[in-house]
């Protein structure tokens, strides 16, 4: 699993960061939180590819969703023919309807635009789950967390064979949580040769958000914490008053979540040509596992256990 940055300025774009987007990769599957403007050739740029799964809005402010109307023209010259789903906060389905409708976005393909009430899993994977989470914006806004179902154990094949196991099916039924029966008749249970389950993995994308209570307990042990940090500490009341976080505040989130990566994202302009103090708060607060996310970038997501 790995998450490419498009974009991460703020509401106004620099020549160094474009408007809002995330991609993330999980094995086959390939997810985009957030279209801002011109997200389609950052997807170019930066060689993610076009083969989307689903996309999922954390909002409808502009700097977050006007790239949604080219980005499908765009996949629709590709000749994609396989329907494709947007998630958007409850109650604005019709916003995003319109917004398309305006720009005379009328794909091949089937889209179909679905509510994402906070609180939910909005899809249910066999092996993972995408879920949401209340934000504080000024407007309706919801995060994202996907979050992978615990895997089995590790499976000691030295023990099943010292068990007299034969090599083949029985291992995966074992590994997989059924006894099984041996010639002799003796039975093996999986506890025998299979060890604790291991934790799946956890990236959480919080959109524009100011600092909540929700956002730690989504973020809770996160292997990745995607948060908006708009500002530096001492603006913090204008990061108040818009409706978003600073660096500092968005560490103090993801210290007490207990996350063990926080990314930095949403990047005012005011900080074009020089965003240091925000990484710097944010180590300052949270350790040297903070960084502010830069267009272009890719992070690889490991599993807790390194396998």
């Amino acid at each position: 699993m790995d998450v490419t940055f498009l974009g991460t300025s703020g509401a106004v774009p620099t020549t160094q960061r474009n408007p809002s987007s995330i991609f993330l990769r999980r094995e086959g599957d390939r997810f985009l939180f957030d279209v801002g403007e011109g997200t389609q050739r950052q997807m170019m740029r930066f060689s993610t590819g076009f083969d989307l799964s689903a996309i999922f809005l954390t909002h409808l402010h502009g700097d977050h969703v006007l790239g949604l109307p080219g980005l499908l023209q765009t996949l629709e010259f590709n000749d994609r023919t396989a329907p494709l789903d947007i998630y958007t906060p409850a109650g604005t389905t019709a916003d995003v309807d319109d917004l398309l409708d305006a720009t005379g976005t009328t794909p091949n393909f089937r889209v179909a635009i679905h509510d994402a009430p906070s609180g939910e899993s909005i899809i249910e994977h066999d092996e993972y789950a995408i879920r949401t989470f209340e934000t504080d914006h000024r407007t309706r806004s919801v995060g994202y967390a996907l979050v992978e179902d615990e895997r089995n154990g590790r499976f000691d094949r030295e023990r099943a064979e010292e068990l007299g196991v034969p090599v083949g099916p029985k291992f995966q039924q074992l590994h997989e949580g059924s006894p099984v029966e041996l010639d002799d008749g003796t039975v093996v249970q999986p506890e025998a040769v299979v060890g604790d389950p291991r934790p799946g993995r956890r990236v959480v994308y919080t959109g524009d958000t100011r600092p909540t209570d929700t956002v730690v307990a989504a973020a809770s042990g996160a292997d990745l914490l995607i948060h908006d940090a708009m500002f530096a500490d001492d603006r913090r009341d204008r990061a108040e008053q818009t409706g978003h976080s600073t660096a500092r505040q968005a560490a103090t989130v993801a210290a007490r979540a207990d996350a063990k990566r926080l990314a930095l994202t949403h990047v005012s302009s005011r900080y074009a040509t020089d965003a240091t103090p925000l990484e710097s708060e944010a180590v300052e607060t949270f350790g040297d596992d903070a960084f502010l996310a830069e267009d272009g970038y890719s992070i690889e997501i490991p599993y807790p256990d390194g396998e």
